[in-house]
């Protein structure tokens, strides 16, 4: 039989939901006990979150009933004196079928986070990964044009959301349901439903991750998402401006309050090259991009400059990565892609 030292490297493979740190590292694993009739280990739940919890005691059960020797296993949950305990209706979820939910947030609006979203949702499928983009601003949504798609939505028998697929991303959005003209007057009560059944009344299906487009600032839609689903990290957009900076530290904050930590940041409009003499023009200042993400100790994923073909191609519903993968502008997208791959796997 295996000593308590094999068992709990073994349970470094049992990620905590949501996370990508294990529950070991989370300091979870109470008393690991070797007896004649198998093994018994004893759990600290560092939350009220009661599916969460669940669901690590059934993975606990599984990971040490694959090693070899062992007649059977016991898992026992107990809960901490010290947890804090969640308000009514924030236990995160679990989305069926979605390993990863990668939040892309901004403290403003203009920052161009959701072409940030949408590239970076394309430049995973390039590398391999199943996705889905949803886009969670119920009054101003732009994913639907910026895919480039007027396909109505449909649901199933049992009335669950078919999402419409292109590039060979499945998206959802506000957008597919109200035509351009129309204004979306609703109060925080019907934006909050609408959210929720974009994220688990949707046939997902099987993802290896889920962007989601979260809408600029940090009010009741952003605070839902955040405490209703778990959300393996966000994604910070902003511009290089101070202006813009200091509202990227708020969705940093936002991120910090409800315990989902920050991978990194995006600088967007960061520079411009003149086409007519190949020279750089910091239009919104430099480095504010390095100096915030070194301030709220999160890497800086990339640099997007200021590029019209990605504007054009974003307008003809053809995001940079999908029309010219190859251009620099892509390029970048898919190093900040990468990095972004490698902390969630």
């Amino acid at each position: 039989m295996p000593t308590p030292n094999e068992i709990l490297v073994e349970l470094k493979k049992v990620k905590y939901p949501g996370f990508t740190r294990d529950i070991v590292s989370f300091g979870m694993v109470k008393d690991i006990e070797i007896a004649y009739k198998g093994v018994t280990v004893t759990l600290s739940a560092p939350s009220a979150n009661a599916e969460a919890a669940a669901q690590i005691v059934e993975d606990v059960r599984r990971t040490v009933a694959a090693m070899p020797g062992i007649p059977a296993v016991d898992v026992h949950m107990e809960q901490a004196a010290n947890a804090p305990k969640m308000a009514p209706g924030s236990h995160r979820r679990l989305v069926p079928g979605v390993r990863h939910v990668l939040a892309v947030a901004s403290g403003k609006g203009g920052v161009g986070k959701s072409t940030v979203a949408v590239n970076l949702a394309l430049a995973m499928r390039a590398a391999g990964w199943r996705i889905g983009l949803m886009d969670a601003d119920v009054y101003g949504p732009s994913v639907a044009m910026m895919v480039g798609s007027d396909q109505r939505v449909e649901l199933t028998p049992e009335r669950r959301i078919i999402p419409l697929e292109r590039f060979g991303i499945r998206y959802i959005s506000m957008a597919l349901f109200v035509n351009d003209e129309t204004a979306v007057i609703w109060r925080g009560p019907m934006v909050t439903k609408l959210e929720t059944e974009f994220l688990f009344n949707v046939e997902w299906g099987e993802l290896d991750c889920l962007v989601l487009d979260l809408p600029p600032g940090t009010g009741d839609a952003q605070l839902t998402i955040t405490q209703r689903v778990a959300l393996a990290g966000g994604i910070i957009v902003t511009t290089p401006q101070e202006v813009a900076l200091i509202d990227a530290r708020k969705a940093a904050t936002m991120f910090e309050k409800v315990n989902v930590p920050v991978l990194g940041l995006v600088e967007n409009m960061s520079y411009f090259v003149s086409p007519s003499d190949n020279k750089r023009y910091d239009i919104f200042g430099s480095g504010g991009g390095e100096r915030e993400a070194k301030r709220l100790r999160v890497p800086l994923l990339g640099q997007i400059p200021i590029d019209i073909a990605t504007r054009e191609a974003s307008d003809r519903g053809q995001p940079i990565v999908a029309e010219d993968p190859q251009s620099p502008v892509a390029q970048t997208f898919m190093k900040i892609t990468e990095r972004i791959r490698q902390t969630l796997a």
